[in-house]
C-alpha cells in the first residue's frame, strides 16, 4: 500500500515561483499525480513570494552565532547558464551608474544560534524554509508586482570558462548537469536515510546528497518538501565539523544542483564553517567555493574576504585562470578590497598578453561590477589588448570592454572608432541591454558616431517588449545627451516612450528611471504629457525625496524648469515653489565653490566689468538654475550703453548707486593711448580677424597669477584695420558702432556670456551636448541673447594681455548683436 506523506507548504523567493512546482501529497508512485497540472497550479495559486526559515528546533549551543541579512541576497535560478546570465545582467549597474539605488536592499538583520549536536533518537525535524517564513520577515521589495520582462538574447556570462582547462578545478560548469534520475530511483535514497538516522556517517551525508542532487529538476520540488530530505540536511548539519575538505566542497555542490535557496539558514552554518577552515584550504579549493556561493546565488562577503586574505599569501601561484576566476569572483561580490588592487594589477599587466578575447571581458566586467580603478595606463593597455583581437570578441565580450572604459572615463579613439564598424554589423543579433551599454559608454564618453546611433536606434523599436524600464530611461538618457533628433530615426524615440508607459509599475521602487527618461527627451525637446504629469505629481515627488539613497531633487528641478518654459500652456502640475528655492539655493552654492572660481571664469568676470565700467554692469549666476550652471549677465540699452544689473546678482548689495566718476568711465570706456596702441600692434599688419588670429593650445588652462601692467600675457595679437580704428576713436566711432547694432531693440538688451569648456561638446565635435544645447534654447525663450566664450579662444586669450582681452570681448559682444 503506497505510503502517504504529508507536504508542507512551500514559500517562494522571487524569481522561484515558475520552478517550484509541489503536489499537496507524496505517494510511492506519484507520477500521475505530479504531471497533475490543474493540481499543480492551485498549489501555486497559494505560494507566497517570499522564501525564508530559521532552525527552530535545534538545540542553542553557542557554536556558531550566525547573522544573515535575506533581502540582501540575489536570487538565482539554475537551470542553465543562460537563466543564470539573464539574472547576472538584471542586477547589475548600477553598481556604477549615480542614478540607481544600491545593489543590497537593507532590512533588519536576524540572528539564529544552532548546534551540530542534535538528537538523532527523537527524529526532530528542522523547521527549515521549507516550512514556514518568519514572522519578522520584511515585505518584498518587489511587491508592486513587476511584470517580467522576456528575454531577447541568451547571454552565457560565463563562456569564459572554456578558454581553457584550468578552470574545471577552479570553477563548476554549469552547462554540465548530472545525468538526471528519476523519482523512483531516488525513494531508495530517502528510505535508507530514514533507516540510518543517527548512524550515518559523514561519507554517507555526502554520498546521500551528491546522490539526490541528480533527481531531474522538474521533480525537485517533492524532494525539498520530504521530511527525509529535510532530515539529511539536520544531519550534514551535524556532521559538519568532522567532513573533510572535500566532502565539504562535494556537499556545498550538491546544493547548487538541489536548488536550495540562496537564503536558507542551513548555507548560514555552512558558510561560517567554510570561513573557520579557510586556512587549511588551498587557493584552488578556496576559488571553487566562491564560485559555488556564486552559483548558490549567496552573497558571502565574509568568506570572500577569506578569500582575499589567502591570495595575497599565494600570489605566486596565482596563474592566468586563477586571476581571472579571482576577478569574476570579486565582480560578483561587487567589492574588491583597497590593498588587493595594486597585487591584481601587477598580476594583470603580467598575464594580460596570454589573455584570450572572453578572458579580457570578464576581466573588464569583473573590475567595473567592483568600481576597481586601475591606472590609466592600465586601462589603456587591456583596452589595447581588447582592440588587438576585437573581431573574435563575442558581443558580450564586447559590451563589457565598453562599460570599463565607461567607468574609467577613459577615451581610446582607436577603440571607439572601431565600434564604429563592429557595433552596425552586430546589432541586428545583441539584446537590448547590450545596445543600451554600447549608446551609455558613448554618451558618458561624448563620443556620437552616427553609424551607431542610428544603427542601433534602428534595432530599438522591434526590442521594446524586452526593454526595462532601467533599459529605457537610459537608452532616451544616452541618445539625448548626444543630440539624436527625432527627425533622424522617427521610430525611436516613440517607441521608447511606449516601452515606459508599460513599465511603470517598475517606477515605484525605481523612481529615477522615469526621471532619467525623461531628462533625455527634454534634451531633444520631446516632453510626453501623460509621463511629465506622472514625474511632477506630488505623489510621485515625494516618492522620489523619501528616497535618501539617490538625489533625484535636481533631476525633478531640471525637468520642471523645461516644462516651464518650452510648454507655455501647461495646466499639469509643477514642483512647489519651496522646493524650486531649496534646490536652486544647493546648486548656487555648489556652483560657487566649484565653477565660479575656475580662471577663465574670473578672468572673464574682471575683463567685462573693465570693459564695461564696474562690476555693477556684470552680474555671475544662474540665469536658469535648472540648466545647472552659471553665465555671466549683461544688460545694454538702446544706444549700446552698459546697464546695471547688480539688483539681479545674489547675495550683494542692491543699494549701490554708480558714482559719477563710474559713470564716466561707462561712457570713455578703456582710454587708448599711443602708447598702448604701439604695444599692441607690435609692427603687425594683417586683414584676419581677431578670432581667426587667436592661436589654439591643447593644453588645459592653469590659474594664471594677477596680471601686471599686461606683461605677464604679451603676446602675439594681430589686430585689423577695423579693430585699430574702433580702439584708436573710441569717442566717436565706437559710441555710433554701439548704437547703430542696438537699433530694432524693444527694451534693454539681455546677454547671457557663457564660459564654455570642452565638456560641453561632443568629442572632437562643435555639437553641444544635450543639457547645454537645451540651455541656449532656454536661454532664448527667456529672452536672452547667448555670447559665447569658446574654449578654444578664450584658453588662448588667458595668455595675452588685458587690452588684447578688451578687444576680444567688445568684439564678441557688439558682432554678436
Amino acid at each position: 500500500m503506497a505510503t502517504r506523506v504529508l507536504c508542507r507548504r512551500v514559500r517562494f523567493l522571487p524569481g522561484w515561483r515558475k520552478r517550484f512546482t509541489q503536489a499537496q501529497f507524496i505517494h510511492t508512485k506519484p507520477k500521475e499525480e505530479i504531471t497533475d497540472e490543474e493540481e499543480n497550479k492551485k498549489v501555486l495559486e497559494h505560494q507566497d513570494a517570499s522564501f525564508r526559515g530559521e532552525y527552530r528546533h535545534l538545540h542553542k549551543v553557542g557554536e556558531y552565532r550566525l547573522h544573515y541579512n535575506p533581502s540582501s541576497y540575489h536570487h538565482v535560478t539554475r537551470n542553465s547558464a543562460n537563466s543564470h546570465s539573464q539574472t547576472d545582467n538584471y542586477e547589475e549597474e548600477q553598481c556604477f551608474s549615480a542614478q540607481a539605488p544600491s545593489c543590497w536592499q537593507q532590512s533588519n538583520r536576524y540572528s539564529v544560534s544552532c548546534s551540530r549536536h542534535l538528537s538523532s533518537s527523537k527524529n526532530t525535524l528542522l523547521d527549515l524554509a521549507f516550512n514556514k517564513a518568519s514572522e519578522t520577515e520584511a515585505p518584498s521589495a518587489l511587491s508592486y508586482n513587476r511584470k517580467p520582462v522576456p528575454p531577447d538574447v541568451k547571454v552565457d556570462t560565463r563562456a569564459f570558462l572554456k578558454c581553457r582547462p584550468e578552470y574545471t578545478s577552479l570553477s563548476l560548469n554549469l552547462t554540465q548537469r548530472p545525468h538526471p534520475i528519476e523519482w523512483v530511483d531516488v525513494l531508495p535514497l530517502l528510505q535508507k536515510v530514514s533507516v540510518l538516522k543517527g548512524r550515518m556517517k559523514p561519507s554517507d551525508v555526502s554520498q546521500f546528497l551528491v546522490e539526490l542532487s541528480k533527481l531531474h529538476p522538474d521533480k525537485m520540488p517533492l524532494l525539498l518538501s520530504d521530511q527525509r530530505f529535510i532530515m539529511l540536511l539536520r544531519y550534514s548539519v551535524e556532521h559538519l565539523r568532522i567532513f573533510s575538505e572535500l566532502q565539504l566542497l562535494e556537499v556545498l555542490q550538491s546544493f547548487v544542483w538541489l536548488e536550495i535557496p540562496a537564503s536558507h539558514t542551513v548555507l548560514d552554518v555552512f558558510e561560517a564553517e567554510l570561513r573557520r577552515q579557510a586556512n587549511q584550504l588551498t587557493l584552488h579549493q578556496l576559488l571553487l567555493a566562491a564560485d559555488l556561493w556564486r552559483c548558490i546565488g549567496r552573497q558571502v562577503p565574509q568568506y570572500l574576504q577569506c578569500l582575499y586574505d589567502s591570495v595575497h599569501l599565494h600570489v605566486g601561484q596565482v596563474g592566468v585562470a586563477e586571476l581571472v576566476q579571482l576577478l569574476y569572483i570579486i565582480g560578483e561580490g561587487r567589492h574588491c578590497p583597497k590593498d588587493l588592487i595594486r597585487p591584481v594589477e601587477q598580476l594583470l599587466m603580467r598575464h594580460l598578453s596570454q589573455l584570450h578575447p572572453e578572458e579580457v571581458g570578464t576581466v573588464c566586467l569583473g573590475l567595473f561590477k567592483s568600481q576597481t580603478s586601475l591606472s590609466e595606463g592600465a586601462v589603456t593597455r587591456i583596452v589595447d589588448r581588447a582592440l588587438s583581437f576585437v573581431t573574435e570578441m563575442g558581443d558580450f565580450a564586447m559590451v563589457n570592454v565598453l562599460k570599463y572604459l565607461r567607468f574609467s572615463y577613459l577615451y581610446h579613439r582607436t577603440w571607439l572608432e572601431a565600434m564604429a564598424q563592429e557595433v552596425p554589423r552586430r546589432t541586428h543579433r545583441m539584446g537590448v541591454q547590450g545596445l543600451m551599454h554600447v549608446t551609455l559608454t558613448c554618451s558618458a564618453l561624448h563620443y556620437r558616431n552616427d553609424s551607431i546611433l542610428t544603427s542601433v536606434a534602428e534595432s530599438i523599436p522591434s526590442l521594446v517588449p524586452h526593454c526595462r524600464s532601467k533599459d529605457s530611461s537610459k537608452l532616451l538618457w544616452a541618445f539625448g545627451t548626444l543630440g539624436f533628433l527625432p527627425i533622424q530615426s522617427p521610430g525611436f524615440y516613440p517607441s521608447l516612450i511606449d516601452a515606459l508607459r508599460k513599465r511603470k509599475a517598475e517606477f515605484q521602487r525605481y523612481p529615477e528611471h522615469l526621471l532619467t527618461g525623461l531628462l533625455g527627451l527634454a534634451f531633444v525637446s520631446q516632453f510626453p504629457e501623460d509621463l511629465v504629469t506622472l514625474a511632477l505629481s506630488p505623489e510621485f515627488v515625494y516618492l522620489s525625496l523619501r528616497n535618501s539613497q539617490l538625489e533625484l531633487k535636481k533631476d525633478m528641478f531640471t525637468l520642471d524648469g523645461a516644462v516651464a518654459l518650452e510648454l507655455p500652456q501647461w495646466k499639469g502640475p509643477r514642483l512647489s515653489g519651496e522646493l524650486r528655492e531649496e534646490v536652486a539655493e544647493m546648486l548656487w552654492k555648489f556652483a560657487q565653490s566649484d565653477v565660479c572660481l575656475k580662471p577663465e571664469v574670473l578672468e572673464a568676470e574682471s575683463a567685462l566689468q573693465d570693459l564695461l565700467g564696474g562690476d555693477k554692469f556684470v552680474c555671475k549666476r544662474m540665469i536658469l538654475p535648472h540648466t545647472r550652471s552659471i553665465d555671466l549677465e549683461v544688460h545694454l540699452d538702446s544706444n549700446g550703453q552698459p546697464v546695471p544689473v547688480n539688483l539681479l546678482c545674489p547675495k550683494q548689495s542692491a543699494t549701490m548707486i554708480p558714482s559719477p566718476q563710474s559713470l564716466e568711465k561707462i561712457n570713455s570706456g578703456v582710454p587708448i593711448t599711443e602708447k598702448l596702441l604701439a604695444q599692441l600692434i607690435k609692427g603687425k599688419n594683417t586683414t584676419d580677424s581677431l578670432a581667426s588670429s587667436i592661436k589654439v593650445t591643447p593644453t588645459p588652462c592653469q590659474r594664471l597669477p594677477p596680471d601686471e601692467g599686461g606683461r605677464l600675457f604679451d603676446s602675439v595679437l594681430d589686430l585689423t584695420n577695423d579693430m585699430i580704428e574702433t580702439l584708436t576713436k573710441p569717442s566717436q566711432r565706437d559710441s555710433t558702432h554701439q548704437a547703430s547694432v542696438c537699433q530694432g531693440f524693444k527694451g534693454p538688451i539681455k546677454i547671457a556670456v557663457q564660459v564654455s569648456s570642452r565638456n560641453h561638446y561632443c568629442a572632437q565635435s562643435q555639437l553641444l551636448l544635450g543639457l547645454h544645447a537645451m540651455k541656449r534654447r532656454h536661454l532664448k525663450i527667456a529672452g536672452y541673447r547667448v555670447v559665447e566664450l569658446s574654449h578654444q579662444e578664450w584658453s588662448s586669450m588667458l595668455r595675452k594681455s588685458r587690452a588684447e582681452k578688451l578687444a576680444y570681448l567688445h568684439c564678441k559682444i557688439y558682432d554678436n548683436l
